[in-house]
């Protein structure tokens, strides 16, 4: 949360000719209530299944951007559909950075917490791993601009793009 998926994603699918899609925003729309609410109401637990389910409706369209929620990484089956439907990208930065960008932000449940900071440096010491597992690049979004960090990822999913296209049996 705060690493630049939304700001980035939007920005990058206008560049790449793809359909921008945010799952957190597509829960919202499909429920007509907020991620705060859907949290005060079903838990964390039913927040993540409703993610489960849009990521995977998400997972099997093409000519499309998916920017997924932080915590979306922690079930294994949505690991499974972002491996399997793209190339998956790691907004990468620190707990510090991202604490500077969303303190004010009161529409995130999981940073309600006495101390948003360690809440940040915890969450990380457990999703980090599993992002590094699926990223087929990972960015670092510290004080870079933005066209910057586009210009680098366009430049990253070119070289992909090649590389597969090599290993390709003839």
């Amino acid at each position: 949360m705060g690493a630049g998926k939304s700001t980035i994603g939007r920005q990058l699918a206008r560049r790449m000719n793809l359909t921008f899609y945010d799952s957190d925003k597509v829960i919202e729309e499909r429920t007509g209530v907020s991620i705060p609410h859907i949290f005060e109401v079903e838990g964390e637990a039913g927040f993540r299944d409703r993610e489960a389910q849009v990521i995977a409706d998400l997972a099997v369209m093409s000519g499309i951007l998916l920017a997924t929620g932080g915590g979306s990484i922690l079930r294994e089956s949505n690991r499974q559909h972002l491996k399997a439907s793209g190339y998956v990208i790691y907004l990468r930065a620190s707990a510090e950075q991202l604490f500077q960008r969303i303190r004010q932000d009161k529409n995130r449940p999981l940073m309600q917490t006495a101390n948003p900071l360690q809440t940040l440096r915890d969450l990380l010491k457990v999703r980090e791993p599993l992002y590094l597992e699926v990223a087929d690049m990972v960015i670092p979004t510290g004080k870079q601009k933005v066209n910057l960090i586009l210009r680098e990822i366009e430049n990253k999913l070119k070289q992909l793009q090649e590389s597969s296209h090599a290993n390709a049996p003839s």
